[in-house]
């Protein structure tokens, strides 16, 4: 397989991975009445999934180093496109959130971000950066077009319909994705690995990976809901995702190529620091129309700071071990992710408002940026003069 087939089956194998995991949201209001659901059934399974996804990282991981990125992530498609079918079928409450957990919980665990690093890491070696760069904009493509796709289908085809279309499409595309991933091509290419070396010493990159996760996800899910509050309808509000991931993708297309000039560290530290800026604008929003510079600048600043992540994450590592090495960094993302989340519902609780939740989001981004280090300097080689 050449490298210059990885990355895009990697951008293409994000885009179904994430476009069905983010489409998820858009079944939470139809799907109770399609299949006589308590309206909290779809929120409790998607909770249970996001669970599950963190949880099997470390499984994951070890099937990444022992078999190979390639059946790890077109099985991960497999399973999460396989998930949509189903649902299509279910006919019992419990069929419906055994699909969604086991089957959609186990395939994003499989085929997002860790199986795509191990991928790109095994060909690339320590010039995975811009690369993974690249590759980051399958989930701003996902995050576009699969919600889009699924609010086109549902009124005219039904909810059933809908989840059969998604599914059946990633399943095609995972069937092209084998054809085109022909081999895992591990330690073909790149510097030789060195000796393997887990992530002691890189606690601070870890948790900022953390206190990122924590935020993004906190404003990405909120967001909409919170633009409805200040007075926007729904439809209005939902336009806040699609800009955010229109900006997140042109950005990451930027760092491919801003790595080539700065190393990984400042772009990290310009990224959280961007972020803190558009969550002090959302904590202080009181016209939704704010919210419009929240969305642009916020995509535009979070989610290259993934590749770029594990760009230092990735440094130095044996190729071989890469799935174990970095499975910590994900189990670590989910169960932040799901903390925060936690936090932001019982602030809004207790307030009646997102804004205290967007309040400790900059707080969060600010420490995200105080803990990447800057770049070590490379050692200059001294001439030995001779007498």
């Amino acid at each position: 397989m050449r490298q210059d087939r990885v990355v895009p089956a990697a951008l293409a194998g994000q885009a179904v991975s994430f476009g069905l995991n983010f489409s998820a949201g858009v079944f939470f209001a139809p799907a109770p009445a399609a299949y006589g659901l308590s309206p909290a059934t779809p929120a409790i399974a998607a909770g249970l999934a996001i669970a599950l996804t963190g949880l099997a990282q470390p499984w994951v991981g070890v099937l990444l180093d022992r078999v190979g990125a390639r059946p790890v992530l077109l099985t991960g498609l497999t399973l999460i496109s396989s998930s949509y079918v189903a649902l299509a079928a279910v006919q019992h409450t419990w069929q419906f959130i055994a699909a969604y957990v086991v089957l959609g919980g186990l395939g994003f665990a499989a085929s997002s971000s860790l199986a795509v690093t191990a991928l790109i890491g095994h060909r690339y070696g320590d010039r995975a950066g811009p690369a993974l760069a690249r590759a980051s904009v399958g989930i701003n493509l996902g995050q576009l077009l699969a919600p889009l796709a699924a609010t086109v289908l549902l009124e005219p085809v039904g909810v059933r319909a809908t989840y059969l279309a998604l599914g059946l499409t990633g399943l095609v595309v995972t069937a092209a994705l084998a054809t085109i991933l022909s081999g895992d091509g591990r330690g073909r290419t790149g510097p030789a690995p060195v000796a393997a070396t887990a992530l002691r010493g890189r606690g601070r990159v870890l948790t900022s990976f953390a206190l990122h996760s924590a935020s993004l996800y906190m404003l990405v899910l909120l967001l909409p809901k919170y633009a409805t509050e200040l007075g926007w309808s729904a439809a209005h509000a939902g336009r806040l995702i699609t800009l955010s991931a229109l900006t997140a993708g042109l950005t990451s297309l930027a760092t491919a190529r801003l790595l080539r000039r700065f190393g990984p560290e400042p772009l990290l530290r310009t990224l959280h620091l961007a972020r803190a800026a558009a969550l002090v604008l959302a904590a202080t929003a009181t016209e939704p129309a704010v919210l419009v510079a929240v969305a642009v600048l916020f995509g535009a600043a979070s989610f290259t700071v993934i590749p770029l992540t594990m760009t230092l994450l990735t440094r130095g590592l044996d190729r071989a071990r890469l799935g174990r090495a970095l499975a910590p960094a994900w189990l670590i993302h989910q169960l932040s992710a799901g903390t925060a989340l936690a936090v932001a519902a019982a602030v809004h609780a207790l307030s009646g408002s997102y804004r205290g939740g967007f309040a400790l989001g900059v707080l969060l981004s600010l420490a995200a940026a105080a803990l990447i280090a800057p770049a070590a300097p490379k050692p200059v080689a001294t001439a030995t003069r001779s007498r």
